[in-house]
């Protein structure tokens, strides 16, 4: 019987191998030399506009953990936030398991900020249902924009069934605003009970959680070719329903998942294209936070070290 420890490890290898088995089927006519005459198509503008959109996305996410820091009452300094935040994230991002992997880093940062583990325990829990309600309200307006969308992932689906989706993706987040005004004090899930932020803080909440997403999809679509680019709603949507399917499948990065969804849902623009515009994607809003992230932390533990030392002497 497998330990629970190693479960959501398992589960992401497993995503890794399957999705890098059908990678490999979809890579198999293209070249190396033809991804990097991609990369080397992509205009200033596009490289620029792509670093921007990540330095955006990357201070949108330090907004989650600000909003949750408001719900719990707690008081810390914007450039604490900011720095907790993207550290989170950068390593959650790569290691896989998201979810788990941000809370080791969120704990580590909060608790010198004198937040007890259940506080963090709600702070990571709130993060990552905005990141939710971002995802279900851009879902839902895509849909309704492009409802041709799904009909990329299977030809089989109408358009009235994304319509359907999109209508009731608006309504569920329009439940969740409704039952704040209302001032309900909380939902009651089975055993489960999820307390309704205040109303103030939910509009925030529907401002700042679409946000990175928005900057994030924004890479993507600035590093495609002008010529054969879908258009941003396009874009975004796919990014939305492969983002989600990444962080799902635990796989380190997406690795993958992320390449094999785009290929699969835009099959008239150049694969050679798409690979080099997500190459620039795990370039900027991956690898290169994850590294300063790794330096962030070394510092981290370095300075409580010597402050546990200089306590012991005095």
């Amino acid at each position: 019987m497998i330990k629970k420890d190693y479960f959501w490890p398992l589960l992401g290898l497993a995503a890794v191998a399957f999705s890098v088995y059908v990678l490999l089927e979809q890579l198999k006519d293209i070249s190396y030399d033809d991804v990097v005459l991609s990369l080397e198509a992509i205009s200033l503008h596009g490289w620029l506009m792509a670093a921007l959109a990540t330095v955006f996305a990357y201070v949108a996410l330090a907004g989650y953990d600000r909003l949750a820091l408001s719900h719990l009452h707690k008081k810390v300094s914007w450039t604490f936030i900011s720095v907790a935040s993207f550290t989170a994230y950068a390593i959650g991002h790569n290691l896989g398991a998201s979810v788990f992997s941000g809370a080791v880093v969120r704990y580590r940062a909060y608790r010198s900020q004198g937040l007890t583990a259940g506080e963090v325990g709600i702070l990571v829990a709130f993060c990552s249902f905005t990141f939710a309600l971002g995802t279900i309200l851009l879902g839902g307006v895509v849909l309704l924009v492009e409802p041709s969308l799904p009909a990329h992932f299977h030809s089989a689906l109408p358009e009235w069934v994304a319509v359907l989706l999109g209508v009731g993706m608006l309504s569920l987040v329009a439940l969740y605003l409704w039952g704040s005004f209302m001032k309900r004090r909380c939902i009651d899930l089975w055993k489960l009970k999820l307390e309704y932020p205040r109303f103030s803080l939910i509009c925030r909440q529907l401002v700042v959680a679409p946000l990175e997403l928005l900057a994030a999809a924004a890479i993507i679509y600035y590093a495609l070719p002008e010529q054969s680019n879908p258009g941003y709603f396009m874009v975004l949507g796919i990014f939305l329903a492969s983002f989600s399917a990444a962080l799902l499948s635990h796989a380190p990065g997406g690795l993958g998942v992320l390449e094999v969804m785009f290929l699969l849902a835009l099959p008239d623009v150049n694969p050679a294209d798409v690979i080099a515009a997500l190459l620039v994607f795990r370039l900027f809003y991956l690898l290169i936070p994850f590294a300063l992230s790794l330096i962030i932390v070394v510092w981290f533990e370095q300075d409580q070290l010597l402050k546990k030392f200089r306590s012991s002497k005095s």
